[in-house]
C-alpha cells in the first residue's frame, strides 16, 4: 500500500515498487528514454504535470543528422520524415554556408518538423511497450537512500503518493522540480532576454523551406511545417521585454519586415508567445540514484537548433545504461560513464551555440570584424567546414576512452553494411551488436548474453572486430583478433 498526504498529512506505508525506474517529464527526452527502457524489459513509469496533450506550442522545430540516426535505431526515422521537410545547406551570417549535404550520415540534411511530431511517434512506441502513464501528477518530494528513491508524488485529486523506485530520472524542463529536490544549482545567465514565437499563415510562400536573416537591431526565422502553418521566431534589440508583456501579430510583422524585407503577408495567428533564452548548466547530471536529462541538465539559445537534439542524446546514452543497472549485468561505473560523456557534449553546445548568437547580435565593429573573419575562414578551411558540421549535426561528438584503447572506441559508429542488412538496422533490437570478420567465431549465446547481444559480419571483406553499444558508439574494436581477446572484451562490457 502506498503512502499518502492528504491536506499536508503524510500518511505512512509501504512505497510502490511496481517501476524499478519512475521518469519525470513527457516531453520528447523523456519519452525516448521511458521507451527505451520499457523495450529491455524495464516496468516504468513517466510522471507529468501536464494534462495529456500533444502541444503544437512547442520551440524546437530541426532534427539533426545524429539524432535521425538514434531514432532509426528504433524504426522511427522513416516515419518522422514523412511529417516534414529537409534542408541540405545552412546560412549563418549571411556570409557562412554550411552544407549538410556533405555529412557523411543516412541522413545528410536537417529534418524541419514541429516538436509535436517527434512527441507524437514517441508517445505511441512507449504506450505500445508498455509504459505506465501519470498525466496531471506533480513532483512534490524526493528523498533518496541506498536501496532506492521515494518520490512523492500529488495527482489530479490533490492526494499525494508516495512511490519507490530505483532510480529516478528527471526530464521535467528548465524548472525541473527534480533537479530542484536534489538541490543541485543551475548556474547561469540569459544570453537573449526578450524572443518571440508565433505560428501564422502566410500569403506568400517564401523561397525556402527555412529562412533566416537578421538586419540592424532585428533577426527573424520563418520555418514552414509543411502543413500550412509556418513557425516565425524573432527578436527586436530595441524592445526587450518581460515574458509576459502582450504580443500581438502587428509587432511580429513589422520585425520579420526589417529582418527579412517581408512579412509573406503574415495573417491568422494561432499562437504568439514570448520567452528569454538562458544558457544554463547543472554541475551534476547525477546525483546517487538520480538522473537528469534533456532541458533540466542544460538549457541554451536556440542557435544551431540544438536543443531537443542534445536532450535526445542524453536519452539515448542513459537509457541502456539504466536496463543494464536494474537487470544485474552492468559492470561497474557504468552509471557514473552518463556523467563523463554527456555532461561535456551540454558544455560544448553552451558554447557554440551561446558563440553563434552572440556573433549574430554583433553590434561592436569589433566583434562584427571577428564574425565577418570567422565567415570567411570556415567557408574556406574545408576541416574547419567540416567540424563546425559534425557538431551542429551531433555525428563528430566523441565519448572518452580508456589510454590505449583502439582509435574507434568512443565514436559514434556510422550506419555501415552488414550481411544482414543496416547497421542502425541491428541496433533496434536495443542491444550491443558484434561486428566480426569472417574466422573470429563467437555466438550470441555465449556466456548467456543472449538477451544483450547479437552478433553480425561484414558486408565487405573489413578485418576489424567492433562491438557496438545500444547508443551506437563503439565500445570496444581490434584490427585482430581472436576468440579469447572477443570473450574478454564482452565479460568486460556486457557482464
Amino acid at each position: 500500500m502506498n503512502g499518502t498526504t492528504v491536506n499536508g498529512t503524510h500518511t505512512p506505508g509501504t512505497p510502490d515498487s511496481a517501476h524499478p525506474v519512475i521518469v519525470v517529464g513527457a516531453g520528447p527526452t523523456g519519452l525516448l528514454l521511458a521507451g527505451d527502457l520499457a523495450a529491455a524489459g524495464v516496468p516504468v513509469a513517466l510522471v507529468e504535470r501536464r494534462p495529456h496533450k500533444i502541444s503544437n506550442l512547442s520551440r524546437a522545430f530541426g532534427v539533426h543528422a545524429r539524432t535521425l540516426e538514434q531514432l532509426d535505431a528504433r524504426g522511427l526515422a522513416d516515419p518522422l520524415l514523412a511529417t516534414g521537410s529537409t534542408i541540405t545547406e545552412l546560412r549563418l551570417f549571411r556570409r557562412l554556408s554550411l552544407d549538410l549535404g556533405t555529412l557523411p550520415s543516412r541522413f545528410p540534411f536537417l529534418l524541419i518538423t514541429p516538436q509535436y511530431e517527434v512527441e507524437r511517434l514517441l508517445e505511441r512506441r512507449a504506450r505500445e511497450l508498455g509504459v505506465e502513464f501519470l498525466f496531471e501528477h506533480e513532483v512534490v518530494g524526493l528523498r533518496q537512500d541506498g536501496s532506492g528513491v521515494d518520490l512523492d508524488v500529488r495527482g489530479p485529486d490533490g492526494v499525494v503518493v508516495t512511490r519507490r523506485a530505483a532510480y529516478v530520472v528527471g526530464a521535467d524542463g528548465h524548472r525541473s522540480a527534480v533537479r530542484e529536490a536534489i538541490g543541485l544549482s543551475f548556474p547561469g545567465v540569459s544570453v537573449i532576454k526578450s524572443l518571440f514565437l508565433a505560428d501564422v499563415r502566410l500569403a506568400e510562400r517564401p523561397e525556402s523551406v527555412l529562412t533566416v536573416n537578421g538586419a540592424g537591431d532585428s533577426f527573424a526565422m520563418i520555418a514552414s511545417f509543411g502543413d500550412g502553418w509556418y513557425r516565425v521566431m524573432g527578436w527586436n534589440r530595441r524592445h526587450e521585454v518581460p515574458d509576459d508583456a502582450p504580443l500581438d501579430l502587428d509587432e511580429v510583422k513589422e520585425v520579420t519586415r526589417r529582418a527579412l524585407g517581408t512579412d509573406y503577408g503574415m495573417h491568422d495567428a494561432r499562437w504568439l508567445s514570448r520567452f528569454h533564452s538562458d544558457e544554463r548548466q547543472a554541475p551534476e547530471y547525477r546525483v546517487g540514484r538520480v538522473f537528469l536529462a534533456g532541458d533540466a541538465a542544460h538549457v541554451h539559445s536556440p542557435a544551431g537548433g540544438q536543443g531537443m537534439n542534445t536532450g535526445l542524446q542524453d536519452a539515448a546514452n542513459l537509457g541502456w545504461k539504466l536496463a543494464a543497472a536494474v537487470r544485474g549485468w552492468a559492470p561497474k561505473g557504468l552509471l557514473d560513464t552518463y556523467q563523463a560523456e554527456r555532461h561535456p557534449v551540454g558544455k560544448a553546445v553552451l558554447r557554440s551555440s551561446g558563440g553563434l548568437v552572440r556573433l549574430a547580435r554583433a553590434q561592436n565593429p569589433a566583434l562584427r570584424a571577428v564574425r565577418a573573419l570567422f565567415s570567411a575562414f570556415v567557408n574556406a578551411a574545408r576541416p574547419a567546414r567540416a567540424k563546425a558540421l559534425a557538431q551542429i549535426s551531433g555525428i563528430g561528438y566523441k565519448y572518452p576512452a580508456p589510454h590505449g584503447s583502439h582509435r574507434l572506441v568512443g565514436t559514434r559508429l556510422p550506419d555501415v553494411a552488414l550481411e544482414s542488412g543496416r547497421l542502425y538496422e541491428a541496433l533496434r533490437g536495443g542491444r550491443f551488436v558484434l561486428i566480426a570478420p569472417d574466422g573470429v567465431e563467437v555466438s550470441e549465446g555465449q556466456g548467456g548474453r543472449k538477451d544483450r547481444l547479437t552478433v553480425e559480419r561484414w558486408a565487405s571483406d573489413r578485418r576489424t572486430t567492433v562491438l557496438v553499444r545500444p547508443d551506437g558508439y563503439v565500445a570496444w574494436a581490434a584490427d585482430t583478433a581472436d576468440a579469447a581477446a572477443v570473450e574478454a572484451a564482452l565479460a568486460a562490457h556486457l557482464g
